[in-house]
């Protein structure tokens, strides 16, 4: 089996729990605190991720780090950064189930970006699995009722589908520093690139969303911490979540690790179900069952 399958089905699932507990948070929180927690409470585990796997699980010398190993961290930082604060946006226009839904049109961004920017190549049945993805994602966004071509686009008008969408494309700029850093690092390890490329981007994001909640928000940062035992889940989950990613980032094309990565939205319905509490409707169900179908196709496409 191919490193990248575990890890984009194990990154999905996770990333699910950790969108989930981190919505908890930002009940209580602003925008920009609950994507703080994020990284701050997820730094010492990236740290503690690289430093294990470094000197303990693979031991071997630090490698060597290309010219445009920090710049590519810094972009994709940001570009995540962005791209969660979206996010969490759209859970305040609609439901958590219809809010991820309408971010995973980031699978289809990434493919066209890779292609685009990459080079990359993918099969007929992978395009076939993003267009069902994309029917998916238009039954979401229409509540599964009957509309005109008119009518369509001026419900992606609404804010929800603006946010998501547009926190779709910061993740898709995301994944293509992550691939394009871990790449500067010089090693055929992986793991090792991933997990060195997650330490120092989280490193940066904890910097940089810090000190704007402290300067622009200061009288968040007590509630940053006093909200720890759940941000301390959100650190912890995010982190491994994100090991996953960057480790399939690294080793097969961006396009492909985020399409079978879709396979969240499984983990998103019983999620919003069993802990959050939501309900789900025919339509979404519906919805997000095409986006199921999306995904298998993507893999048949790939093996």
């Amino acid at each position: 089996m191919p490193l990248w399958l575990p890890a984009a089905l194990i990154g999905g699932a996770l990333q699910a729990w950790r969108t989930a507990v981190q919505r908890r948070v930002s009940r209580t929180l602003s925008v920009n605190a609950a994507g703080l927690v994020r990284y701050l409470y997820g730094l010492p585990v990236a740290v503690l991720l690289v430093v294990g796997y470094q000197y303990f699980v693979a031991p071997a010398p630090f490698p060597a780090l290309g010219a445009w190993f920090l710049p590519f961290c810094l972009g994709g930082g940001i570009a995540q950064i962005i791209a969660t604060n979206l996010l969490l946006m759209a859970f305040g226009e609609r439901n958590f189930v219809v809010g991820t839904a309408y971010s995973k049109t980031e699978a289809v961004q990434s493919a066209l970006l890779s292609v685009l920017l990459l080079g990359d190549h993918l099969s007929a049945s992978t395009w076939t699995g993003i267009g069902f993805g994309v029917a998916g994602v238009m039954v979401l966004s229409t509540g599964g009722k009957r509309m005109s071509p008119l009518a369509f686009l001026r419900a992606l008008g609404q804010p929800a589908a603006r946010y998501g969408i547009a926190s779709g494309f910061a993740f898709a700029l995301t994944t293509i520093g992550i691939r394009a850093a871990t790449q500067e690092v010089r090693t055929p390890d992986h793991i090792r690139a991933a997990l060195i490329v997650l330490a120092v981007t989280v490193a940066v994001q904890t910097v940089l969303q810090g000190a704007y909640v402290y300067l622009r928000e200061r009288e968040q940062v007590a509630r940053v911490f006093s909200e720890w035992r759940v941000a301390g889940q959100v650190g912890l989950m995010s982190s491994v979540a994100s090991a996953c990613w960057f480790t399939g980032f690294a080793s097969a094309p961006v396009a492909l690790v985020r399409i079978v990565g879709q396979i969240e939205v499984a983990f998103t319905m019983a999620f919003a179900h069993f802990y959050l509490g939501e309900k789900t409707s025919r339509s979404e169900v519906a919805g997000l069952v095409l986006v199921a179908i999306g995904v298998v196709l993507a893999l048949v496409g790939s093996l």
